[in-house]
């Protein structure tokens, strides 16, 4: 008996003290719309800055990616594979025979290339540029450029003859579409080798290819420079399902004369732009953080000093401490809260009308000078903005927990002797 009477008057107690903190949050619920305009303006500042860290989250990631897609789907890959000493020195000899057995179908899509420096001379003028041999069956399988052609058509076999220049390129030797270029290189026994080519297609690709690259087939450059059947690079990706370094490592076992590396290394640029981006973030999320712990502190402090009288009456009249340090901590939940939801709804309003991409505009050549394409494609990840909401949400509440210990510290005498 005496055990079910304990039992009884625990539950009893629990109920009570869940019907105290019920009663405590309508109560704060109140208290916060009390004075609409200082909660209005503190609900702004949380709004802003919450939808501040989301929008530079959100548009930092997508820099990073457009970063990252702009090298490995131009001419990078996901890695490549070069003779000893190539990437020093990009010189003809530096040419090895495709590791055919090592590039099975299971290491994923592989193309092989003829990349050397060259002269190419139209009727009006002569330009530096890098000559690239290309397998077109296989290049559409890791790079965007036979996709990027704006004039013209990409080449059709390894053993085509034509040629294939940037539009950039292309006004600069003062030619166009149809017009024939004579390109320059050193072949393999040291001799000058040209050639004349039909320029059969322009691409629209970013700056740095449009203006240094020109595209022709595969044993059309072997012939050229006299090489044989070897290549300067192959560039390969990852099967899906393994990770890039995991498939450099087995080929770097499988042709351990080669240099084998993956994009990290090939393009320390956008490696460094996505590694980088989530301190960015944590940065930024600081700064805004404080900006509006600031702001927060001030105003939940200036509502404890004007309620001073209430609650050293609620005190007076018998609530405990810690209910009076709960009815501030709930309103401070509560109008966070609110904020950080009208915050995320913003940056959803903001995302949602760009969800086929953002054309940088005029602003796309500074931004390929930082490794970016053209496009940013912004992607609202709700793990993130969970992660960043409840961040924001939680140290809220942690910077006006000092301002709900001294509201229920105040003394009933001192505060009832404010009363008039």
């Amino acid at each position: 008996m005496a055990a079910r009477l304990a039992t009884d008057g625990g539950v009893g107690l629990a109920d009570e003290r869940m019907s105290e903190q019920a009663l405590v949050f309508v109560i704060a619920w109140r208290s916060l719309w009390r004075n609409p305009r200082r909660t209005g303006i503190t609900l702004a500042v949380v709004m802003v800055g919450t939808w501040s860290i989301l929008a530079f989250w959100v548009f930092l990631e997508a820099w990073a990616a457009s970063s990252r897609d702009a090298a490995l789907r131009g001419l990078t890959a996901e890695g490549q594979i070069h003779a000893a000493g190539y990437r020093d020195d990009p010189d003809v000899a530096r040419r090895f025979a495709v590791p055919a057995a090592a590039l099975g179908d299971a290491r994923g899509a592989w193309a092989a290339r003829v990349r050397v420096p060259a002269i190419v001379r139209s009727e009006y003028r002569t330009r530096a540029i890098t000559l690239v041999g290309v397998m077109p069956e296989r290049e559409s399988e890791i790079s965007d450029l036979p996709s990027a052609v704006v004039e013209g058509r990409y080449l059709s076999g390894s053993t085509d003859s034509g040629i294939v220049i940037g539009r950039d390129l292309a006004r600069h030797l003062r030619t166009r579409l149809g017009k024939r270029i004579i390109v320059m290189a050193q072949d393999a026994n040291g001799r000058l080798a040209e050639r004349g080519f039909v320029i059969v297609g322009l691409l629209g690709a970013n700056r740095a290819i449009e203006n240094a690259f020109a595209f022709t087939g595969l044993a059309t450059s072997q012939r050229l420079l006299d090489i044989g059947s070897d290549v300067s690079e192959v560039a390969y990706d990852a099967p899906p399902g393994r990770a890039i370094e995991q498939v450099t490592a087995q080929l770097h076992e499988e042709a351990p004369g080669l240099d084998v590396a993956s994009w990290k290394d090939l393009e320390p640029l956008a490696y460094t732009v996505e590694r980088f981006s989530g301190y960015y973030v944590n940065v930024w999320l600081l700064i805004v953080f404080v900006l509006m712990a600031i702001g927060i502190v001030n105003t939940v402090l200036m509502a404890v000093f004007e309620r001073t009288r209430e609650f050293g009456l609620l005190l007076a009249l018998g609530m405990r401490p810690g209910l009076i340090a709960l009815q501030v901590t709930f309103e401070s939940a509560l109008l966070i809260g609110i904020g950080v939801l009208g915050g995320v709804l913003l940056i959803v309003a903001t995302v949602a009308p760009l969800r086929h991409g953002l054309d940088l505009g005029f602003l796309a050549s500074g931004a390929e000078l930082f490794g970016a394409g053209r496009m940013l494609y912004p992607k609202l990840l709700i793990a993130d903005v969970a992660r960043a909401s409840l961040i924001v949400w939680i140290f809220g509440i942690a910077a006006t927990l000092w301002p709900a210990r001294r509201a229920a510290r105040v003394p009933p005498i001192v505060a009832m002797s404010t009363l008039t």
